[in-house]
């Protein structure tokens, strides 16, 4: 891969209830494990993480598939939602779900752009075949 970019963050203090920090941002905070886990929930995760970049890359390469198409899609959005639970086999495992919501765009044709979205978007490249993704399209 020819990378176009690249960034660079570090975990210290406990990992997963430790603190991480984003070189060259402003992005520099505690984590927390999830109360769900056996935690106290006061920071964010990596699962929260995942999921924000997730559905922000996955915005991008829906604007990027409707412009290539020509629609307008003002006002899209696009819902992150990760899970994690035991794999089964000693680890752990995510799965994904993807939301997205097109307003005054016939579902086919919103559907026609969130699949060309899973198959650009880099987050979906990586995850194809690694982890359950799922893409639903809802109308508004």
């Amino acid at each position: 891969m020819d990378a176009l970019y690249t960034t660079e963050a570090l975990a210290t203090g406990g990992g997963r209830s430790g603190r991480v920090a984003v070189a060259g941002t402003d992005l520099d905070f505690d984590l927390a494990i999830p109360k769900a886990m056996g935690g106290s929930g006061d920071g964010a995760n990596p699962e929260q993480l995942f999921a924000a970049g997730f559905a922000a890359c996955f915005h991008s390469a829906l604007q990027a598939a409707a412009r290539s198409q020509k629609v307008a899609i003002d006002g899209s959005s696009v819902g992150g939602r990760v899970s994690i639970g035991s794999n089964g086999e000693g680890g752990f495992a995510l799965a994904v779900e993807l939301e997205v919501v097109i307003p005054e765009v016939e579902h086919d044709i919103a559907q026609g752009l969130a699949d060309a979205a899973h198959q650009m978007c880099p987050y979906s490249n990586a995850t194809r075949g690694n982890i359950p993704v799922t893409v639903t399209v809802v109308d508004d």
